[in-house]
């Protein structure tokens, strides 16, 4: 992998042509819809056939019973689940969560949670945005005061998805304050979703995902719940979030590939004044703005994806480069969309509101344009 190359390998191409035939046969247009309004944004009978096909484990190694495959393999698997907007707690949990275990000492210590994220027997997600909202270490507020050999975690963590389904939470805590940057002292526990003193809250707005309110009232954890090393957390945390936003991208690009698909087929079909309303030159000026979104949104995506299964060291770079490429480019692929369908694109049967609700949650999920500018700015020492 010392030369770029942004192709997929024939493994890759079969894994995305069975995912994709999979998604034509479980998840049907109406699906995530009926997901989406459920009890609780949750389909059990989806997460166990997933769960059957292995993709639980697609980057957990063979040795804690997963696939061991590369983050590009695991950008293919969602890709082609976001192509059908397949809903799931795969991203949080087998993906971000396993990444921050897998940090701590090649995930050794918690060897008995990966394997049953793997299997699909459990869920986790990261509890990290709070009131003051967003992915800068100074932006995290919750307290771990220490108790005997264990700590005591006060606080209240906002936005965070699939909370709802989880079986523990990777909860991200000041055990220290600060003496010069923001990143000191914070520390990240892992935490049972019934243990006492923990409670949820559904988050409601125009959101694509079940996002959830998590506060920890006086929640007593024992030192085993420590992940890494006490205070030390950012050093594990930030390569597990440049590895989930990478794949995240990539369940973007696919949502935006279909939204592309079935707008180029309505052009096609829906006829105004004799004619299709491709042949005007608007409705072609939206759709090769689209296009263009979406080329860009993909390449970046590969290409972070690329340097980081290759070790690079500017792989960080990319990473925001291509979450600020997605994060604007499907945001406005989903916009062009609704121009181009007009009264149309709020139709529930055609299903373009559900995507562009999903788009907008993923706007900040793992940080915004805007954050992720700063951030770039910050690693090119401008």
């Amino acid at each position: 992998m010392s030369s770029l190359d942004l192709g997929l390998t024939e493994e890759q191409e079969i894994l995305r042509d069975s995912v994709l035939d999979f998604m034509l046969r479980e998840c049907t247009r109406e699906v995530p819809r009926q997901v989406v309004e459920s009890e609780t944004g949750f389909s059990p009978d989806l997460w166990q056939k997933a769960s059957s096909l292995g993709w639980t484990g697609i980057i957990i190694p063979s040795e804690f019973g997963g696939l061991g495959g590369t983050l590009m393999d695991a950008a293919v698997l969602l890709e082609a689940m976001g192509y059908a907007l397949f809903p799931t707690p795969l991203h949080s949990s087998c993906i971000l969560s396993a990444s921050i275990l897998l940090g701590d000492g090649g995930g050794q210590r918690h060897e008995q949670v990966l394997k049953a994220i793997a299997a699909g027997q459990s869920i986790l997600t990261l509890a990290y945005t709070e009131e003051d909202f967003g992915w800068g270490p100074q932006n995290v507020h919750m307290e771990a005061t220490s108790k005997g050999s264990g700590y005591v975690l006060n606080g209240v963590k906002q936005f965070i998805p699939d909370a709802q389904v989880a079986d523990k939470i990777i909860c991200i805590a000041r055990t220290a304050e600060s003496t010069g940057s923001p990143e000191e002292g914070l520390t990240l526990f892992l935490v049972d979703r019934n243990a006492s003193g923990v409670s949820l809250k559904t988050m409601s707005g125009f959101v694509g995902e079940r996002l959830s309110e998590v506060t920890m009232n006086s929640v007593e954890v024992s030192e085993d719940s420590v992940i890494g090393a006490v205070g030390k957390g950012w050093e594990i945390l930030v390569p597990a979030l440049d590895k989930a936003t990478s794949v995240l991208c990539a369940y973007m690009v696919g949502a935006g590939q279909k939204v592309m698909d079935f707008t180029l087929d309505y052009t096609r079909t829906r006829v105004q004044f004799g004619q299709p309303i491709a042949a005007f030159q608007r409705v072609q000026d939206h759709c090769v703005a689209m296009q263009t979104e979406l080329d860009g949104a993909r390449w970046t995506t590969y290409e972070a994806l690329w340097k980081l299964d290759a070790g690079r060291p500017d792989a960080a770079k990319s990473v925001s480069v291509a979450k600020i490429a997605t994060t604007d480019g499907i945001y406005d692929v989903c916009s062009h969309s609704h121009e181009v369908h007009a009264g149309m694109g709020i139709d529930k049967e055609l299903g373009l509101y559900l995507f562009t609700a999903k788009t907008r949650s993923f706007y900040h999920y793992l940080g915004n344009s805007t954050y992720h500018h700063k951030r770039l700015a910050s690693l090119l020492e401008l």
